[in-house]
């Protein structure tokens, strides 16, 4: 039994002498998402911080945020929550290039914000598929899960307990 080793090439000749087709190999990054745009050009994703769910479109324009019908100024008033919106555009040097409608339910002002980045994130990544690696390397598509503790019993709150009285 004489033993032979042969190279790739040689199996793939061999392959396509016997008929069967060849699937040429693609290497993983050239692999890339096809972008997931609706009828109206617009991609949607959902983002979740806290309590909050916030539903998000985005689509090509001048920069508008709208949430729940009103101006981000107007919904958010603290400069640090409307910073937060605009962290993934500025990591995708996208600034000023979508318009954004959200819808936010759920938790306070600050789940809220972290639910529509999240939510802008994913979306970008949607309708512009080569901007993840970006996107992903900030954090911006990570849901953060960090979520208020519940009470437990014989507890003031969480862990917090009832003022120790010696006599």
């Amino acid at each position: 039994m004489a033993e032979q080793t042969r190279s790739l090439e040689d199996l793939k000749s061999a392959l396509q002498d016997a008929g069967s087709p060849v699937v040429p190999e693609t290497p993983k990054e050239q692999v890339l998402a096809e972008p997931k745009i609706d009828a109206q050009g617009r991609a949607y994703a959902t983002g979740k911080r806290k309590n909050a769910v916030a539903r998000v479109w985005i689509k090509p324009g001048a920069g508008k945020i709208t949430i729940n019908g009103r101006e981000q100024t107007v919904y958010f008033a603290r400069p640090v929550l409307r910073m937060l919106l605009q962290q993934p555009f500025e990591a995708a040097s996208r600034k000023d290039q979508y318009d954004v409608v959200a819808t936010v339910t759920g938790g306070g002002l600050s789940g809220q914000a972290g639910a529509v980045r999240h939510g802008i994130s994913k979306a970008l990544t949607y309708y512009e598929p080569t901007l993840r690696g970006v996107l992903k390397a900030g954090g911006f598509l990570t849901r953060d899960s960090r979520v208020v503790e519940r009470k437990k019993y014989g507890k003031k709150k969480a862990r917090r307990s009832f003022q120790f009285s010696k006599r």
